[in-house]
């Protein structure tokens, strides 16, 4: 509890509203104790989740208003109406939501696990953007094949390595190279979170990547990658090989900056091309308003 406290207490949009935060957390915490079924809770602009106890990055956006707020807000300001934008490992749909309610891209979403497909589907549903989404519910790796994924750990729900022993509870899903998936369609930007299984996403989109239209991805790097006996800094060194380059992202001045890999903390990457276009991107986007922040 503490630990989730100083998180919300330390969050940027939370920074000069601490006691409404808390607030929030507390309302949550109460609101989630009177009911199993899933509320209805406002979102940025005139989005909306359909959220349930026990959905960490779902619970995150009420306490803080964007959970991952560098990535988040990149994302915001980036992309357009009309940018394809592909979402691996969309979860409940935060960032689908963001991209195609908020800023009116069209949106390639994919999650294997059923429990939260069905959880993304509603939430595509709840913003009438099904018109701009595009759901799969399977994997995306390297080949297409069968992979047993676990279905107990929320957020955390990952493909079971082989010859790894799994106690929990686990199902069969579908697997697809996003280069088969995809086409001749060239996505803006492209988010990753697949709990290791990156360098697997990575090697089956090769075509994707290499090509110029594809300028930002968007990649957790939090060292589970070794799960699945893959190595980070080889990742990282395929993702210069195709001439990204990793960056930081300063929502409230909108800047981006050079990140050094080795000294980073774990979390998500943003990998960038043609970072002078970008910028300008990201310097025109309109301003939102997020838990009376401008940002």
């Amino acid at each position: 509890m503490l630990n989730t406290l100083r998180y919300i207490t330390a969050h940027p949009l939370n920074k000069k509203h601490k006691t409404a935060a808390v607030m929030r957390w507390l309302r949550w915490q109460l609101r989630s104790r009177l009911t199993s079924d899933a509320v209805i809770v406002d979102f940025v602009g005139d989005s909306r989740l359909r959220v349930k106890s026990g959905m960490t990055g779902a619970t995150g956006n009420i306490y803080c208003g964007l959970h991952e707020f560098e990535d988040m807000s990149f994302l915001l300001h980036f992309l357009r109406p009309g940018d394809l934008f592909v979402d691996i490992g969309a979860n409940i749909g935060s960032y689908t939501v963001l991209a195609s309610k908020v800023a009116g891209a069209h949106t390639i979403t994919i999650e294997p696990v059923p429990s939260a497909f069905a959880a993304l589907t509603d939430n595509i549903l709840l913003n009438d953007i099904q018109g701009r989404v595009r759901t799969e519910n399977f994997a995306v790796g390297s080949e297409n094949r069968m992979l047993t994924f676990s279905l107990d750990r929320d957020t955390g729900n990952h493909a079971i390595p082989e010859k790894v022993g799994y106690k929990g509870s686990t199902t069969t899903v579908a697997c697809r190279r996003l280069d088969d998936l995809l086409d001749d369609e060239v996505p803006k930007l492209i988010k990753i979170d697949v709990e290791g299984f990156e360098t697997e996403v990575i090697n089956g989109a090769e075509k994707i990547i290499s090509n110029p239209e594809c300028v930002a991805v968007i990649m957790e790097l939090i060292g589970e990658g070794e799960g699945y006996g893959y190595s980070e800094k080889k990742l990282h060194e395929k993702m210069l090989s195709y001439g990204f380059e990793a960056y930081k992202y300063l929502p409230f001045t909108r800047e981006i900056r050079a990140l050094e890999i080795s000294n980073r903390e774990k979390g998500n990457v943003l990998y960038l091309k043609s970072v002078s276009d970008i910028s300008e991107r990201l310097v025109s986007a309109p301003t939102l308003k997020i838990l009376g922040n401008d940002v």
